[in-house]
């Protein structure tokens, strides 16, 4: 998030995401939690596109070995299929699904990204924790970070 309160600048852009020691750090743990990873349909294609590519396994192996063994769910109600391995596609009610997951999965749920999936679930108060990483950036604008916006808006 920037310094003012943004997730996204103008457009989505978010060119000025700081990847420095401690968020790599923060990065290798999380993406070797062993938690089931939930995107919304934007992210998805995002990650899906980036993670299990020759660069990203070169580049950043620990993060790459995680994200792509990683249990995933993807929510959409517009795509076709999700190829990217270990991944289920959910065209249903985010909500309806993260509760039945928190209540019978044994695993741990990390959104990661996703506004406006963390906004749905926020809304139902289905979040445990928030980690947010402070950027020292300030947009000026773009898509803010607000806990349980009702708005559509919230911290992605």
């Amino acid at each position: 998030m920037t310094l003012d309160g943004y997730f996204a600048g103008p457009g989505g852009d978010i060119s000025w995401h700081n990847v420095d020691e401690e968020f790599q750090e923060l990065a290798n743990a999380a993406s070797n939690s062993g938690n089931t990873l939930l995107f919304g349909r934007v992210t998805y294609e995002l990650m899906a596109g980036y993670w299990p590519t020759p660069e990203a396994i070169r580049t950043d192996p620990i993060v790459a070995a995680g994200m792509n063994s990683s249990e995933k769910i993807v929510f959409s109600r517009t795509l076709k299929k999700a190829e990217w391995n270990n991944t289920r596609l959910v065209k249903g009610d985010p909500v309806a699904e993260v509760r039945g997951l928190k209540h019978g999965s044994g695993h741990d749920l990390t959104v990661l990204g996703s506004g406006s999936i963390v906004s749905q679930l926020a809304q139902d108060g289905l979040i445990d924790e928030y980690e947010i990483l402070l950027n020292p950036w300030s947009s000026g604008a773009g898509k803010p970070c607000s806990r349980a916006s009702r708005t559509g808006s919230s911290c992605g």
